[in-house]
Formats: structure tokens, C-alpha cells, sequence
């Protein structure tokens, strides 16, 4: 009978073959006791026993294997089972037993397979096991282990599990490459490998290259990797909390500083330190300047509110607290029609730019300096601005006003560049005026031009530089006014000319009549044409006998001006409206005599009207 067929065996058959190997437990009913039964052998049922498992298969363990069970026999000094007064196999009920490579064993009535037969757990090199003890006990090294201890079962190595260690997890060495370092933290009060006593939640570095395997109570928190300095990159630094640095220099809490190529080329931060960014270099050519904010003393320690001058050619590192006023500024350099305003900011003594002796300077006080020359401002001084001499000929002049004493003037016909105390002034012209200036019309080929404001130029066409001199070019045979509001007196320029305003000038503008029939404000102009030319005009005239006629008139005129004196060119600005009132005049003439005549006469004989008309108006 093979083996399959007794496993098959019913528990009422009366004889069991057992083959090697093989165990069944009988149940004494009896005693109510059971037994274990170990092949090779036949074995005979008694009437008061049962078979109640088996035959079953002995557990062999193969070498580096283990299993566990649960609820194991009780051995004596010769590793017999002991049984107890009636021949029960005493149990130790709710422990367990690690069982190694041996000669294969029966399971005895209550023990149970915990874990089944597995290999035994290999520990490769840089790698451990963290155990933690379950119960207390002392290992095969004679040390006392207490519930809760934890400690690594270093490799290579095979682990051997005891019933007291639970495994918790597999570590693994870290691997350090050269500027690189390891971050840990005490997991609990400890010594590290290195021999340093560590207290709870301290944290610390380890700098050397290979693999570091963290103790039982180190926890690994990351890699740090170093910075990499050069000549032109710095790392900036914070102090997270007083302690020494890696250069040996205390540090305060919340204090920062450089480190540069000149102390390292390579940086770690230590745990205490805080690594705020890289800072670029700052280089400077030798047309180059720089206002260093707050700048950092020599005892380290940043002078706040002060200012520092830095010159090119230099190549240098901003420290923590400081920055650039306006960043990199380039050097003033001034040609010799060019110049700068200054301003002092501070109480200073001025030898730079003195004639003989120092200079005093106060907070406000204004001057200017003249090129050629190349300046670099000191932290006393601001600039205002920067003054470039303005050419101008003969016929072009500019505005220029004194802000300490309010006058102002007209330069007219050499160049000139505006001192400190000097500005640009703007004249303003009335609007007609100022459309008449800005349109450039030919005051004789548009003289017959009607005003009418639906055709006013755009905007962009009436745009002037108001800072420069106001210039109207008076024609031949015409004549301007001009009126000075400060002297309260007018002059006269006759053309062709060219007439140049003052500050407090102002031109005489006309409003002449115009239009047929003549009416009045048709015509704005500037200058007073001085003729010989013509008008024309249109009126109505009623005869004796009530007829009424419309008359189309024209008539020479010009002006005899004469000697030209301040007295006689006076009067040609004394009538408003000329040519207004010369119209009015002549058709007053000319409607009283048609109105006395009748209209057949009137008709045959035209010389009625141009007889009224020949005396001088």
C-alpha cells in the first residue's frame, strides 16, 4: 500500500502501516490522553482508541531554513518530551519555538505551525536589520536585552530569528561621494560611530567618503551636496542658531554672512546653517561707478544708513544687507559744451572741484560744473540734471528765467548753456495769435484768406517749443506792432524785418472786415500791409423815387506813411478796423447822392457816384 492510499485510511480502520517518516496521533479514549505514533511500524487499533490525525508527514527542515511553532512540547536535559502524571505531553501554551535544520520531527498533539519552513534571511555587506526585543532576554553575546531595545544586525551576515526579536525593517548604507555629506538626527540619546554622545533631535553631518551605515537610533534625513565656489559666485549664509561654523568663527542666531573662493572651494552647510542663495560677483570697468546701501563695516557688522562709493575698475561681492543705490552707473564724462547741476544731500567739504580752497557745502546748496571733465558724484551729492549748451544764431534765441529772482530774458545769437539758478522759460501766446504764428501763412499771397474756425489747422500743426524765441517775418511794404506790458510802451517795425519778442511782448493782432458785403472779424492778421491795393464791396443804394440798387464797388487804397517817425507809424494802429470804417464811409457818401437824384438820371449818368467818392477818406 503506498503512502497516498494510508492517508486516505478511515480513522475505523483497525490497522494503520505507517511508512518512515510518517506520525500519527491516537486519541486513548479512555484516559482521553493522546499520543504520537513514529514509522516505520504497523500499528493495531485498540477498541478504545482513535486515530484522530495521520499518518502525516514528518516537518524537515533543510539546512539555513526555519519555521516556527506555536505551542511547543517541553523538553528535558536529554531534549526527551516530558509528559505529566497521566501521559499528556506537556505544552508551553502561547509561546513559540524557532526551530533550525535537524533530523525531521513530529508535530505533537496541540502544536500548530506558526510560520511555515522558510530560508534564513541574509544580510548583504552595507546592509543591516533593525530587531527590536519583545520580551526581555539575553542574546548568545551575554548582553541583557530589555523590551523595546532596538539595535541593527550588521551584515554580511546570516540572522538567526529568535522568538524575543521582531525584525522591523532592512537599512541600507548611504552612499557618499566626494563633496557630498549625510544629514542625520538622533532618534534617541545615543552614541554615534564616531564616539560623540548625541542627544534626542540633535542633528549632525557626516562628511567622509564611502558608505555610512546609520546606528540603531539615527535616522537618515537626506544628502547634502556641496557648493561648488568660484572666483565669481559666492553661497550666502544664515545662522538658523548660535553656533560655531566650519571655519571656527561663533555665529549668532539669524546672523549671515559670505563664504567665498578665498576660504573654500567647496561648501557644505553645517545643520545649523541656513543657505540663502549664490550671489553673482559685481564687477566694475573703469567707466563704471556704485552707491553700496548699508554697507558692511569692517568689523562685519552692516552700518545702516550709510553710503559707500565704489570706483572702477573692481570686482567685488555684495554682503548680506547690502544693495546698489541705482545699480552700475557710468561715469559722467562732460565735452566742454556740456556741464551738470549738483545737489548736496550732506554737510561736506568739497576739494575736488575747487579753484584754490575747499569748499564748504551745505544740505540744498546747488552748482554746477562745466566739462571737459570726467566726474564721479560723491555720496554727498545728487544730480539734478545734465545741461547741454544750446546753439543759436543771429535770428534764434531762447526764454531763459532766473528761478532766484523770478526775471526772465531772451539770449539771443550765441550759444548758451543755463547755469543752476537758470531755467527754461515757456511764453505763452493768445490762441489766434498762436494759430497765426504756427500756420507760417504768406501775410500778402493769403491776405484775402476769411477767418473761419470749421478750418482751423489740427493740433499737431499748432504744436511750438514755447522755450524758444517767438519770430514773425514782417514783409515789404507792412508793418508790425508790438507792445511791451513791462515798459507799458509799444514799438513799430516796419519791413521787411524780422520782429523778435521779449519776454513781456506781446504782438498787435487786427481784425480787419472782409467779405462781400463787407464784414467785420473776417480777416485776423499780424502785420499791416501798407498797400497800394484794392478792396471790394457790395451796398445797397435807394434813389429819389424809391428805387433801390445794388452797387458792387471797388477802390485803391494804400497808406502814406512818410517819414516813418514813432509819431506817424502810431497812427496806422489807431484805427482797429480800416478797412471796415473806409467802406462804411464811401457807401454813406455814395447813398446820399444817388438819393437825390432820380433813377433815370442816376442810370444815364454813373459820374453821380464816383464824383461823391473823389475826395480823399
Amino acid at each position: 500500500m503506498t503512502s497516498t492510499s494510508k492517508r486516505q485510511s478511515s480513522p475505523d480502520d483497525s490497522i494503520f502501516r505507517i511508512p518512515p517518516y510518517y506520525y500519527l496521533h491516537v486519541l486513548d479514549q479512555t484516559s482521553n490522553v493522546t499520543r504520537v505514533e513514529i514509522g516505520p511500524k504497523t500499528y493495531i487499533r485498540q477498541d478504545n482508541e482513535r486515530v484522530i490525525l495521520g499518518p502525516e508527514k514528518m516537518l524537515i527542515i533543510p539546512p539555513r531554513h526555519y519555521c516556527i511553532i506555536e505551542n511547543p512540547i517541553v523538553r528535558d536535559k536529554e531534549n526527551k518530551p516530558l509528559c505529566d502524571t497521566i501521559g499528556q505531553v506537556k505544552l508551553r501554551h502561547a509561546d513559540k519555538e524557532v526551530r533550525l535544520e535537524q533530523e525531521p520531527f513530529p508535530l505533537y498533539p496541540g502544536e500548530i505551525i506558526s510560520a511555515k519552513v522558510t530560508p534564513l534571511q541574509i544580510v548583504p555587506p552595507n546592509s543591516a536589520i533593525r530587531l527590536t526585543a519583545l520580551r526581555d532576554f539575553v542574546d548568545g553575546n551575554n548582553t541583557q536585552r530589555i523590551a523595546g531595545d532596538e539595535w541593527l544586525f550588521e551584515g554580511p551576515g546570516t540572522y538567526i530569528p529568535r522568538i524575543e526579536v521582531e525584525v522591523s525593517e532592512m537599512v541600507r548604507a548611504t552612499i557618499l561621494q566626494p563633496n557630498q555629506a549625510l544629514k542625520l538626527r538622533a532618534r534617541m540619546s545615543t552614541v554615534d560611530r564616531d564616539g560623540h554622545d548625541r542627544v534626542t533631535g540633535e542633528e549632525w553631518l557626516v562628511r567622509r567618503v564611502g558608505a555610512y551605515l546609520p546606528g540603531a537610533f539615527e535616522e537618515v534625513l537626506h544628502v547634502v551636496n556641496a557648493y561648488v565656489l568660484t572666483e565669481k559666485e559666492a553661497v550666502h549664509v544664515r545662522a538658523i542658531k548660535t553656533a560655531t561654523d566650519g571655519f571656527g568663527v561663533h555665529r549668532k542666531n539669524g546672523e549671515e554672512w559670505l563664504v567665498t573662493f578665498s576660504d573654500t572651494e567647496t561648501y557644505i552647510p553645517d545643520v545649523y546653517e541656513q543657505v540663502v542663495g549664490v550671489v553673482q560677483i559685481t564687477t566694475l570697468s573703469n567707466r563704471q561707478y556704485c552707491v553700496i546701501l548699508d554697507p558692511v563695516g569692517p568689523d562685519g557688522k552692516p552700518q545702516l544708513g550709510q553710503k559707500k562709493l565704489v570706483k572702477g575698475e573692481k570686482s567685488f561681492f555684495l554682503n548680506p544687507g547690502e544693495k546698489l543705490e541705482r545699480g552700475i552707473q557710468s561715469v559722467y564724462i562732460l565735452g566742454e559744451n556740456e556741464g551738470l547741476i549738483l545737489r548736496a544731500i550732506e554737510a561736506f567739504t568739497d576739494k575736488e572741484h575747487s579753484a584754490t580752497e575747499p569748499i564748504t557745502r551745505k544740505p540744498g546748496d546747488k552748482w554746477m560744473i562745466r566739462g571737459p571733465v570726467e566726474y564721479v558724484p560723491p555720496v554727498q551729492v545728487e544730480v539734478v540734471t545734465k545741461r547741454v549748451a544750446i546753439p543759436l544764431d543771429v535770428t534764434e534765441g531762447i526764454y531763459v528765467r532766473d528761478v532766484k529772482k523770478g526775471r526772465v530774458r531772451a539770449v539771443i545769437g550765441y550759444t548758451y548753456m543755463l547755469d543752476q539758478d537758470e531755467e527754461l522759460w515757456q511764453k505763452d501766446l493768445p490762441p489766434d495769435v498762436e494759430k497765426l504764428i504756427c500756420t507760417g501763412k504768406d501775410p500778402l499771397a493769403n491776405r484775402s484768406e476769411l477767418y473761419n474756425k470749421s478750418q482751423e489747422p489740427p493740433a499737431e500743426q499748432l504744436k511750438r517749443d514755447k522755450t524758444k524765441l517767438v519770430t514773425f517775418r514782417v514783409p515789404h511794404n507792412a508793418v508790425v506792432q508790438v507792445y511791451d506790458y513791462k515798459d507799458k510802451k509799444a514799438r513799430v517795425v516796419f519791413g521787411p524785418d524780422l520782429v523778435m519778442l521779449g519776454p513781456d511782448e506781446q504782438f498787435t493782432q487786427l481784425s480787419l472786415s472782409g467779405g462781400k458785403p463787407k464784414r467785420p472779424f473776417a480777416i485776423k492778421a499780424l502785420c499791416l500791409l501798407l498797400g497800394p491795393d484794392f478792396c471790394t464791396d457790395v451796398i445797397v443804394v435807394e434813389t429819389a423815387d424809391h428805387a433801390r440798387l445794388q452797387m458792387q464797388l471797388s477802390y485803391n487804397w494804400h497808406f502814406d506813411v512818410g517819414a516813418k517817425s514813432d509819431e506817424e507809424a502810431a497812427k496806422l494802429f489807431s484805427i482797429p478796423d480800416f478797412v471796415g470804417d473806409a467802406c462804411k464811409a464811401v457807401a454813406s457818401r455814395i447813398r446820399g447822392a444817388v438819393a437825390s437824384v432820380q433813377f433815370d438820371d442816376f442810370h444815364k449818368n454813373s459820374e453821380i457816384g464816383r464824383a461823391s467818392c473823389r475826395e480823399r477818406v
